[in-house]
Order: C-alpha cells, then sequence, then structure tokens
C-alpha cells in the first residue's frame, strides 16, 4: 500500500460503495468502522454464492464485514477499539483479506468515546501509543490511524509526532475539532501544520466537494493524498477528472451494485437515504418508498431493476 498522491474514500462504505468509488478512480477505499468486539464475535467464513469473504456474527448470522478479491489490494478496515491486545487480536481475524489496518482516533460520536474509542483516545496518547506499536509489532502490513485537530494547532502536532514514531505507514488528518459540525469549514491550515512537521505521507479530508478541490486542499496543505466522505456519499463520480456523472446514474449504479454483492438492506438504505437528501427530499415519493422498502426486491423493484435482480439471483 502507498500513500502518495492517492485519492481516498472515507471509512463510510460497504462493500458495493467501496467497488463503486473505485470504479470511478478511488485509489484507496476505507471500510466503515468497525468495533473491535463485533469483530471478535464474528467467524470469517466463504461465500461461494458471491464469491467473497464474510465475517458473520455468530448467533445472529449478520454480516459485519464482506469484502472480496476485486478490492484486496485497496481496501482498509478500519477499527475502534481502546486496547492494544483486543486491537491486535481482531486484526488477526482479517488481517489476510485487507490491504491494511486504520485505528479510528477521531470518530466523536458518543457510542464510541463513551467506549474509550474514536476521538476519547486524542487525550490518550500513551494508550495510543501502546495500540500502534503492538498492532505494527505483530502485523506483516500497513498501520495508520485517523485522528481529528485538538484545540491548539500545536498540540496536534505534538500528538501527530508522537504517532509517527510508532511506526505508522500513514495518519490521516480531519481538519475539525470534535466540538465542531460538519457544517463548520474544515481548517486546512492546522492539516498543513502537520504536514510540514511529519515525514511520513499524511492524508488530508475535509471540504472535498468537487473534483477541483483535491488539488485545492492538497496545494493548501501539502498533504500527500486527500480523502473525501461526504462528497463521495452524495455522487461517488467525485473520484473521476471527467466530468461527473449525473447523481441520478450514479444512483442506480449502486442500486445495481448492492444487488449483485447481496449488500444489507439497512446499508443500503443509508446510502440511498444520504444520496437524495442531498439533492433532492426524502418527502417526496421516491424518498418515502425507500424508507418503506424491507428488501432489495423492494429497492430493485423501485429502480426498475428487477430483471438484472432475477438474473443475478438465477445465477447463483
Amino acid at each position: 500500500m502507498e500513500y502518495e498522491n492517492k485519492l481516498v474514500l472515507a471509512p463510510m462504505g460497504t462493500l458495493p460503495f467501496r467497488l463503486l468509488a473505485a470504479d470511478y478512480g478511488a485509489d484507496i477505499t476505507y471500510g466503515e468502522e468497525i468495533i473491535d468486539h463485533k469483530l471478535l464475535k464474528c467467524e470469517r467464513q466463504i461465500n461461494e454464492c458471491i464469491n467473497t469473504t464474510d465475517f458473520v456474527e455468530k448467533g445472529t448470522g449478520n454480516v459485519i464485514f464482506r469484502t472480496c478479491h476485486l478490492e484486496r489490494n485497496q481496501v482498509v478496515f478500519q477499527m475502534g477499539t481502546s486496547d492494544a491486545v483486543r486491537a491486535l487480536t481482531a486484526a488477526q481475524m482479517v488481517c489476510k483479506d485487507v490491504a491494511a489496518l486504520d485505528i479510528n482516533m477521531g470518530c466523536p460520536k458518543s457510542f464510541s468515546v463513551s467506549g474509550g474509542m474514536g476521538a476519547a483516545l486524542l487525550s490518550k496518547p500513551e494508550l495510543i501509543h501502546d495500540i500502534l506499536t503492538t498492532l505494527k509489532r505483530n502485523l506483516d502490513l500497513p498501520v495508520t490511524c485517523k485522528i481529528r485537530l485538538l484545540k491548539l494547532s500545536q498540540d496536534t502536532v505534538e500528538l501527530a509526532r508522537r504517532i509517527e514514531k510508532t511506526g505508522v505507514s500513514a495518519i490521516a488528518v480531519h481538519g475539525r475539532k470534535v466540538a465542531d459540525r460538519p457544517r463548520d469549514p474544515a481548517k486546512w491550515s492546522e492539516i498543513a501544520d502537520i504536514v510540514a512537521a511529519l515525514s511520513i505521507p499524511v492524508i488530508a479530508n475535509g471540504d472535498v466537494f468537487e473534483f477541483e478541490d483535491f488539488q485545492r486542499i492538497k496545494f493548501a496543505t501539502g498533504a500527500s493524498s486527500i480523502m473525501v466522505a461526504r462528497g463521495a456519499l452524495w455522487n461517488a463520480s467525485i473520484f473521476s477528472s471527467g466530468n461527473k456523472v449525473h447523481w441520478e446514474d450514479v444512483k442506480r449504479e449502486y442500486v445495481r451494485k448492492s444487488i449483485l454483492w447481496d449488500n444489507d438492506i439497512k446499508s443500503t438504505k443509508h446510502t440511498l437515504k444520504e444520496m437524495i437528501m442531498h439533492y433532492s427530499s426524502l418527502g417526496l415519493p421516491e424518498g418515502k418508498a425507500v424508507i418503506k422498502s424491507e428488501t432489495l426486491t423492494d429497492i430493485a423493484r423501485l429502480y426498475g431493476e428487477e430483471r438484472y435482480y432475477q438474473l443475478v439471483n438465477g445465477r447463483r
């Protein structure tokens, strides 16, 4: 895994969306955060029906993480953790199936912070060191982490320097502080301070909504690579250097990929709702129909993909 001059999908997608982003030009695709406790309740299974590797929760049968050979060299498994030994045990379960491992140190949501994970780690540099060095020492794949800005820029720089000393391959920086909301502008200048202080690649994240923004943030921060979150969720063709594809066409391709890879209905609906909310409204007929959908069959019918659905399932 190389981290120079890469376009990166932020940790927000299941397999169909990651492959969609890759089709449009994403070089590295992060999976959505999975908590170590959750992974440890899973068993690894080869799904011969759709040619995937699934991590299935014992008891419920829920697929917690699904990947396939098409993304083997570009998918990053992002983990939520607050314990080095537990993180290593979980990482050893997936390390043969992914290109790299990332530790979430930036999520401000209560479920993450209350468990000592995500942004809660930002105030625990010793624990960060313990987790990252344990993983680096025992795993034969790149290890990275994703952080947010601290209240003072010099404190973020100092933390990033400490992280660099653990031997990680790269560090992703979301240009917002824990208290900031998505509508608050990302602080590109503070990412630049981190870039200037480190020798390892820095992946800049924040306020990338058009393809042209990749160069803008790269020029402003000096970062090695650029990560995009909401901009990709709204329209995955943001990664394409050509003309942006209309969101309706991107949405339809996402539906087809969700059918092809037998995606979880909740995940499929979540992604579709995010697209619809940005460009339209969930109060209109399409949005209401997505909300009411209970199966991929319902989604296929809604978007006129019944024949494709039947074709895919017939081949299985």
